[in-house]
């Protein structure tokens, strides 16, 4: 069942003061009003027990919206480089919050050291615009269920499996994706095959290695799964020919195959692109900016009460590039 928000009524009676009082506490006192000091910390502990946050746009809009998109994420910093693998995104959510008049608030969520602290209080800030979108590798679920079970609406940029599907997402076909790449090297005649993933979970790399896997039991060819090291001597003496590596925004499994398979014939792949761009490298493209686009549109159908697809999935384009040889 779906909890309400606060209010400044509840507030009153958890504080056992009256709803005039909570109002001037909440308000910053512009008034000067003379009130207890113990009283004042009372409201303000009241208020954020209780999760209340403040609608300032509400006391002068009517309809409660200042068309204004939060966006949050859970790296450690905005990804302000170019070459950053998340910073297309950012390019899709301003281009199409620009084309829907939208504004856009960028939410820190950082302690004092720059670290991003993800906890409750610094997730319900967003609640000042009226959705927010969400991005990062993983999901404080118990700050996120909060904001889902209030009826916030919120958007997350990739796909989200955590309360039981109640997260609204727009993602890439991972899966589809990864076993084309494993269909291409069973194409090139490839039979055995590793694939190199980073020791973190997390729905992108599960759908990756999900669709790796069926893949190669489709096909009826080997495919293991590594995450610890890159034996690549074994891996020779075992008469593996082709090496399979997942993306990630830390580029280190990429980075440690690299430098491994360096002076050997094994072909490779990554399932999306290499740190370094190129098409050289096989792989695919994951369509970023598009997943930008298609969540400040989901965002916006949610806050007009008119969405169509909670749960998007973008299909990504096949790179062929060189890096995979024919051994046929």
């Amino acid at each position: 069942m779906t909890r309400r928000a606060p209010r400044q009524a509840d507030i009153a009676a958890l504080a056992g003061v009256s709803q005039a009082t909570v109002s001037v506490v909440l308000g910053g006192n512009q008034g000067g009003v003379r009130m207890a000091e113990d009283t004042r910390l009372r409201v303000l502990a009241a208020a954020e027990q209780l999760g209340y946050v403040p609608d300032p746009v509400a006391t002068r809009l009517a309809s409660k919206r200042n068309h204004m998109l939060g966006l949050y994420t859970f790296k450690a910093t905005f990804p302000t480089d170019v070459a950053d693998s998340y910073y297309p995104i950012l390019v899709g959510v301003e281009e199409q919050a620009a084309a829907l008049g939208q504004d856009l608030i960028l939410f820190t969520g950082a302690d004092g050291r720059g670290e991003r602290t993800h906890d409750e209080v610094a997730i319900r800030r967003t609640r000042i615009a009226d959705g927010c979108l969400f991005f990062g590798r993983h999901v404080p679920v118990a700050s996120i269920e909060k904001l889902v079970e209030s009826d916030f609406p919120l958007v997350y940029i990739g796909r989200r499996d955590e309360l039981e599907g109640r997260i609204p997402f727009v993602g890439a076909d991972y899966v589809s994706a990864s076993a084309a790449v494993v269909d291409h090297l069973v194409a090139k005649g490839h039979r055995t095959v590793r694939y190199v993933r980073e020791n973190d979970d997390a729905p992108s790399s599960t759908d990756r290695e999900r669709g790796v896997l069926e893949a190669a039991a489709k096909a009826g060819i080997e495919c293991r799964v590594v995450r610890d090291d890159v034996p690549v001597d074994e891996w020779l003496r075992d008469g593996v020919t082709a090496v399979v590596v997942e993306e990630t925004d830390t580029g280190a499994a990429y980075a440690a195959v690299r430098a491994a398979i360096a002076g050997t014939d094994l072909s490779y792949a990554v399932l999306g692109r290499p740190p370094e761009g190129g098409d050289e490298v096989t792989g695919f493209e994951v369509p970023r900016r598009e997943m930008g686009r298609r969540a400040v549109e989901l965002l916006v159908e949610l806050i007009t009460g008119d969405p169509r697809n909670l749960h998007q999935l973008l299909p990504c384009t096949p790179v062929p590039g060189t890096t995979v040889k024919d051994v046929r």
